[in-house]
């Protein structure tokens, strides 16, 4: 059985690295990864949480995490639908890579984008962090080795993978894809033996967990259950922890749709093998849990094959977690590289003779081996910290996808989007399990919170004097240059005209019409297509409206006698699709209450010229 098992791992597996270009292509001058390499890349990453997770969910909530974790693993695959959208959005706007930063700075602006930086580094420190300390727990879980060895092979891992990236040596996907074939051989191993083995006493095990759950959420009320669910959610969500790696490699691939590829592959690997795993071991009675915490796979596979095949699981682990402690340098790097690009920050990204971002691996390597300091080592203390950082970060994506959909409707993802309200409510249950770790993992809590404003301060300091869109804003018109134009035009009527930038309408140089646009500095400034064409930010006032009714106000103050007639487009979208247009409408139809004297219009003009509202309110306010 065994045997045909591994056969079949084989053949596939000879398919694949037979297939011409399967791991890379060259095109437009270019060379990129293909799905297969983004997903085998990735999936070493999540398949690293493997080896630590189960014990640390068993900690909490005990045998109840062989249900929660194939619970948490469904909504993981519904995550990963929203990261699969926000890869298309990204690279609509032109955004390759960045992952939930780039995101958080389009939608919400540079300063909550900084808020993400830190809850994204937080979690590739602890990555690191905690992938050193379980390398070492499963590598030498058959050798009895003091503290201080453990310590100094700890700080080894982290400072020769540091070197290593410094000399400008990186794991290739070749080698990613040969260790990963070596995986699948030594886990598919390890799940059939575990099935085989399967005794009456493991499924009474797995079922009265699932009776439990049911029970207790059945008879503590719809508060109390919600909270038994959160709980046990928050538990079990470092099992899928490498899957917001996904996105941040979206620079890597030629398009989006290889990322959903990506994404639909760790569903059927990923997102099977962890339950089943965590089942198998978790419902063995012959586990004493507490002494396993740091090698509970590895122990397990020792009991089901013995001790020759537990020590292949213990190398195995070894090698896929220093290989995470190697993604959690890079990607980190990839991080500080893109945000000192933005802000000009270049002393930072100064490389070495091999191209290697050496200042920045070294920084890391520091931040590391002081997160190892401060917790001992400990397994525990790391968990609790790392599923901090991992869930803010979910709840920043979300909530930047649910206000990029209110203003943008589904108009500009055509090939693929998801439900608002499934996003609403995944929200919901991931801020939920946030606040729970929140207020019971203080450890976790102050790094990030430590973190958070560190990255804070400091950002927002360099984007003071660094930040691109100072550029863009030092070319906008203001409100005064507008009234200028208005008052060198002896004339008793003007039209004042709200548009997108884009419009062809501009093309109308009439001196009686001033057209005016807003825009996001972080899109970048529109052409200035004709002298009665004024463009201003959204940055300086928070909200379309209040810039409209800023602009009426100084043009009433300026002109009370003149006769002034204010033109918008016709919606055009679904209010429903596009909630803010709705909103929008209805606070413009409050304006003739507050300018009576106005002639207020509404129109469409049929041919090349489009709803001006429709193009123009929900396409420019990215706030």
């Amino acid at each position: 059985m065994l045997l045909f098992v591994n056969v079949v791992v084989l053949y596939i597996f000879i398919r694949l690295f037979k297939k011409k270009n399967s791991l890379s292509y060259f095109s437009g001058g270019k060379w990129w990864l293909t799905w297969l390499s983004v997903a085998v890349i990735t999936l070493m990453d999540e398949l690293t949480s493997i080896f630590y997770a189960p014990s640390e969910a068993f900690r909490f909530i005990g045998t109840n995490a062989i249900i929660f974790i194939a619970v948490t693993s469904i909504i993981m695959r519904v995550l990963s639908s929203r990261m699969v959208e926000i890869a298309e959005i990204l690279e609509f706007n032109g955004i390759k890579g960045g992952g939930v930063y780039s995101f958080s700075y389009l939608v919400l602006g540079p300063t909550v984008s900084f808020i993400a930086v830190a809850s994204i580094y937080v979690t590739y420190v602890l990555t690191a962090s905690i992938s050193t300390v379980s390398a070492v727990s499963n590598g030498m879980s058959f050798i009895n080795l003091s503290g201080y060895t453990i310590f100094l092979l700890q700080i080894s891992i982290i400072w020769g993978v540091c070197l290593l990236n410094i000399i400008g040596i990186k794991e290739n996907a070749k080698f990613t894809f040969g260790v990963f074939f070596v995986a699948a051989i030594v886990f598919v191993t390890l799940i059939a033996s575990g099935i085989l083995d399967l005794k009456m006493e493991n499924l009474h095990v797995i079922t009265g967990s699932a009776k439990t759950i049911g029970k207790d959420v059945a008879t503590s009320g719809i508060f109390k259950g919600y909270g038994i669910i959160v709980v046990s959610i928050a538990s079990c969500v470092l099992a899928y922890s490498g899957i917001e790696s996904v996105i941040q490699t979206a620079g890597l691939v030629k398009s989006w749709k290889e990322i959903a590829k990506a994404y639909l592959f760790l569903a059927l690997t990923v997102g099977i093998v962890t339950p089943l795993v965590t089942a198998l071991a978790l419902s063995s009675k012959n586990i004493d849990f507490s002494a396993h915490e740091g090698d509970l796979i590895t122990h397990y596979a020792t009991l089901v094959n013995g001790a020759p095949f537990g020590l292949i699981v213990g190398l195995l682990a070894s090698i896929t977690l220093i290989m995470a402690v190697n993604t959690a340098y890079v990607a980190s790097s990839e991080l500080m590289e893109k945000i000192a690009h933005r802000y000009n920050f270049e002393w930072l990204i100064k490389v070495n003779r091999r191209q290697s971002l050496y200042r920045i691996h070294i920084f890391n390597a520091i931040f590391f081996t002081v997160i190892i300091l401060i917790t001992s080592g400990s397994q525990k203390i790391l968990a609790d910290m790392y599923a901090i950082g991992l869930l803010a970060s979910f709840c920043i994506n979300m909530f930047s996808l649910i206000i990029y959909r209110y203003f943008k409707g589904t108009k500009e993802i055509h090939t693929y989007y998801t439900s608002r309200t499934g996003t609403a409510v995944l929200f919901v249950i991931l801020l939920s399990c946030s606040i729970y770790l929140a207020s019971h993992k203080p450890y976790g809590t102050m790094l990030w919170a430590f973190a958070t404003v560190s990255f804070l301060i400091a950002g927002l300091r360099i984007a003071k004097k660094h930040a691109p869109e100072i550029k863009q804003i030092e070319q906008t018109d203001t409100p005064m240059e507008l009234i200028f134009y208005m008052a060198e035009r002896d004339t008793s009527e003007y039209h004042l005209y709200f548009i997108r930038p884009q419009e062809d309408l501009l093309q109308d140089k009439e001196t009686t019409k001033a057209f005016i646009s807003f825009f996001s500095p972080r899109i970048g400034i529109p052409k200035k297509i004709a002298e009665n064409h004024f463009r201003f930010t959204l940055e300086r006032a928070g909200n379309l409206y209040s810039e409209i009714l800023s602009i009426l106000y100084t043009v009433n103050y300026e002109f009370p006698d003149k006769k002034i007639v204010v033109h918008f487009g016709w919606p055009m979208s679904s209010w429903i699709d596009r909630a803010s247009i709705g909103v929008m409408i209805f606070s413009i139809m409050k304006l003739p209450s507050l300018f009576p004297e106005y002639n207020f219009i509404i129109e469409y003009e049929g041919g090349k010229s489009k709803s001006l509202v429709d193009l123009h309110i929900g396409d420019q306010s990215t706030k």
